[in-house]
Formats: structure tokens, sequence, C-alpha cells
């Protein structure tokens, strides 16, 4: 299923910029940015729970955002991109 991403880390303190930095490496490993703080990743139920839960454990919820949004299996008709694409969609094969 797609899972977009979206998080707002408040980074007024060097505590927060690393926040920062933490929650991007975590949402990389799962996904694609797609904008500054908006990721979308491909992932199953188990890795969406494993990820979740990764992420709520970095953030400060008195001064953090962050927020999924569960797109399913039909994605496709879900998205429209218009503009410049930001590297390989996130279901693409790829080969090392």
């Amino acid at each position: 299923m797609l899972v977009l991403i979206t998080y707002d880390v408040n980074t007024e303190t060097a505590a927060g910029k690393s926040r920062l930095r933490k929650v991007a490496k975590q949402c990389v490993n799962y996904g694609r940015r797609v904008q500054n703080s908006v990721f979308e990743c491909i992932v199953d139920q188990a890795q969406s729970v494993m990820l979740k839960a990764a992420l709520l454990e970095l953030i400060d919820r008195d001064t953090d955002s962050l927020r999924f949004y569960y797109l399913g299996n039909n994605y496709k008709t879900k998205v429209e991109h218009f503009g410049v694409e930001r590297g390989i969609a996130a279901d693409s094969l790829l080969i090392l």
C-alpha cells in the first residue's frame, strides 16, 4: 500500500535539527522523498506499523507534527503529479 508521510519538525534548537535528520533518514529507508518533508512509501501492513512506531519515538509531540495518509493499493488513480519528478517512482523496479 502507498502511505504518504508528512512531517514538520521544530528546528529552533539543536535537538530539533537532529530530530529532523533522524525522521528524514527513517523515511528514506521506506520510500522516496517527493517534497522537502513529504515521503511516498510503498509498504505492507507490518512495515507500516514499524515505520509509524519508529517515527513516533523520534518526534517531540509537543512541538512537531507527523501525518500519515493511507492511500492503499489502488493509489495510482488517486495521485496526480505536475512538474519535475524527484527521484525514481516508489514502486518502480531498481536493479543494482
